[in-house]
């Protein structure tokens, strides 16, 4: 599916809030080496992730059927089994490990990703303080 019309571009993103609420960041599609990638930027960190992951992390969890805590984790913390991280991080996920694409910047993708997945309506997503889970609409 072609994401750029519901994310944005980099004139004008997707203003989202992360899973708690707390922070506000932006989602857009861009190109990179001829592939569209989703680009986040919260305050000055920007991180890439392969645009494949919103198929593939809707597929997953349609797969796991209920709620999936979300684990969201930096690269270099080891995300616990069982969670949305540990997925997007696995050589078992449909790319066979990282969706994000930033080197030292490739984790918490299950901070970032779970508010895209809601807005496109493709998942609901808690939002808690802490220990927001999220699955298949």
């Amino acid at each position: 599916m072609n994401y750029r019309k519901e994310i944005g571009t980099e004139d004008n993103p997707l203003k989202l809030l992360t899973p708690p609420g707390t922070s506000e960041y932006t989602m857009h599609v861009a190109e990179k080496d001829g592939q569209d990638i989703l680009v986040c930027t919260v305050g000055k960190t920007i991180l890439h992730y392969d645009i494949r992951s919103i198929d593939d992390l809707y597929q997953m969890l349609k797969d796991h059927g209920d709620w999936m805590e979300l684990g969201s984790k930096d690269e270099k913390v080891e995300a616990r089994p069982d969670t949305v991280e540990f997925w997007a991080r696995s050589s078992e996920n449909p790319i066979g490990g990282w969706y994000g694409l930033k080197k030292n910047f490739r984790g918490r993708f299950a901070m970032y990703m779970p508010p895209l997945m809601e807005h496109l309506g493709l998942a609901e997503v808690t939002h808690n303080k802490r220990g927001n889970q999220m699955r298949a609409k």
